[in-house]
């Protein structure tokens, strides 16, 4: 999962402490302080507005890319107590004063993921996105816990990277009794150093976050694209703010509903994941001219374990076990973009030039500033997971459901489980998710997703299409890349483009046919 790194910054206090009244004169707010909060948050933030500056030299984000700071309550139920600090960034439209439709507002998953590479998009003259950048200021931000957003962490960012690490694949009570130990150690070490922000650092709060700085940056509705994790936050600002949407792309969609947050979606992960895996390996197959790893997917896979098998006897280069080479597998399963790398590399190692794998899987130990942003991105990531809901706290239900899912779907079942077993013994306030609906006053939301999404599987698009009365879905069939938004297919691209432009949406839903296939 995606991060960045920085350091804490202290709370401050606001001055001159508005009283909270029970309810607003619309009766809006009655018996939640919460949403009270996040009123008076947005209403200070609309008269500050943003102090926009050119940004740190640090932050690698060229002219003319300008950086700034939103404040927002650590606790929106006490709106005026201690307050944090959200990096934002942003580019002006390119197009006229009369073409510009306001701010477009980006998040690209996680949790634990910055935005704040958005506008780079513009400097960097991403043809997919450049009609919607002449109509729209592209805003990036850094989600509250992440990068230079007040960042948490839960561990010493070099110990984190440091390899190799514990075969996910246990072989023994034992190996499942270390990995339990690390796990329950881990969700200490998260309490010990950022205690006093883990019960907010919930989905809700990031979006009240959103809704705050949507009106520090002036704008009376939001207009907004969120990939990923971003569906789900995107999810839950609709619930909470429904007349504050002006426009929304969700893409590659969370399943919002609150049986599956968090812990049954990481289980119907491992499925997709296998089946994306599959995809992966028949492709690689097909292309055995430029490989040589196999001339069938079961080939293909049999080279798989034996690497893996490899690993686990004598880490190659004494760095990259099982638990390493997944990390690097794993991309190509999310993203096709990784198709041709991830074949490569395994293809030199098969050739005898193992450098290329030490160098593509293992840590860069020299690389603290990279290394600080995986142990954050790491870090929000189980944060807000194990904030949203309750998961089970029993250790015989874990055991049970992953035992069980391994035998069909080896390849990240059991990864997927120990990354999210410290919200097991997670030591802060669990939440119930919110009930993701339409709210009075929400426009039609356009969703896209590929039917082979590993990360996001299809069925999540499905059933925010479900619970957003008016919606439109995109479906690319037949595909399987994650945040299919960035991605070459006019299908989709020119709808997406049209939506943002003038609101425009098909009058039924749309299956495209898939983007190109990668080759060698």
């Amino acid at each position: 999962m995606l991060g960045s790194a920085g350091t804490l910054l202290t709370g401050t206090l606001i001055a001159g402490a508005i009283a909270a009244p029970a309810a607003t004169a619309d009766g809006r707010h009655q018996g939640d302080p919460a949403a009270y909060g996040a009123t008076v948050a947005a209403e200070r933030a609309a008269q500050k507005g943003i102090d926009w500056q050119d940004c740190p030299a640090d932050w690698a984000l060229e002219k003319p890319i300008q950086c700034g700071w939103v404040s927002v309550p650590l606790d929106y139920a006490k709106p005026n107590g201690r307050q944090i600090k959200i990096a934002v960034d942003r580019i002006g439209n390119t197009g006229t004063q009369q073409e510009r439709q306001g701010s477009l507002v980006y998040n690209p998953g996680g949790p634990g993921g910055s935005g704040m590479a958005f506008p780079r998009r513009v400097v960097t003259k991403n043809a997919i996105w450049a009609d919607a950048a002449k109509a729209y200021d592209f805003v990036g931000f850094d989600p509250r816990g992440v990068g230079r957003s007040t960042p948490i962490s839960c561990v010493d960012p070099q110990e984190f990277v440091k390899a190799p690490k514990l075969d996910p694949v246990p072989d023994s009570e034992a190996d499942k009794r270390a990995q339990r130990k690390l796990a329950a150690e881990y969700a200490d070490g998260c309490q010990e150093r950022s205690g006093w922000m883990l019960p907010h650092m919930t989905t809700p709060n990031t979006a009240r976050d959103l809704d705050v700085i949507r009106a520090a940056l002036g704008d009376k509705k939001l207009n907004y694209v969120g990939v990923s994790y971003g569906t789900y936050l995107g999810a839950v600002y609709g619930t909470l703010f429904p007349t504050h949407v002006r426009r929304m792309v969700v893409d590659s969609v969370v399943n919002p509903s609150k049986e599956k947050i968090w812990y049954q979606a990481n289980l119907d992960q491992d499925v997709a994941f296998e089946s994306r895996f599959q995809d992966w390996m028949e492709w690689v197959a097909k292309n055995d001219a430029s490989f040589h790893i196999g001339t069938t997917a079961a080939q293909v896979e049999k080279q798989w374990d034996t690497l893996r098998a490899a690993a686990k006897k004598n880490p190659i280069g004494g760095v990259v076990g099982p638990a390493e080479l997944l990390g690097l597998f794993q991309s190509a399963p999310y993203y096709d973009s990784s198709w041709v790398p991830v074949a490569t590399v395994w293809s030199k190692y098969l050739a005898g030039d193992t450098q290329a794998l030490i160098d593509a899987a293992a840590p860069d130990m020299s690389d603290t500033v990279g290394n600080a942003k995986s142990e954050n991105g790491n870090a929000v990531y189980t944060a807000v997971e194990c904030a949203d809901a309750k998961w089970p706290t029993s250790w015989k239900q874990w055991d049970r459901d992953n035992t069980r899912l391994h035998r069909d779907h080896p390849f990240l079942t059991w990864s997927n489980a120990w990354m999210n077993l410290p919200c097991a013994t997670w030591g802060a306030k669990q939440q119930t998710p919110v009930e993701v609906k339409t709210g009075k006053g929400l426009p039609p939301v356009l969703i896209t997703q590929s039917t082979r999404d590993a990360a996001t599987p299809y069925a999540g698009a499905v059933e925010l299409h479900k619970r957003f009365k008016g919606s439109r879905l995109i479906t690319e069939r037949d595909a399987g890349s994650h945040g299919i938004t960035n991605v070459l297919n006019p299908c989709i691209n020119d709808r997406v483009k049209s939506y943002l432009l003038t609101g425009a949406l098909d009058s039924a839903d749309v299956t495209c046919a898939p983007h190109a296939t990668p080759k060698p």
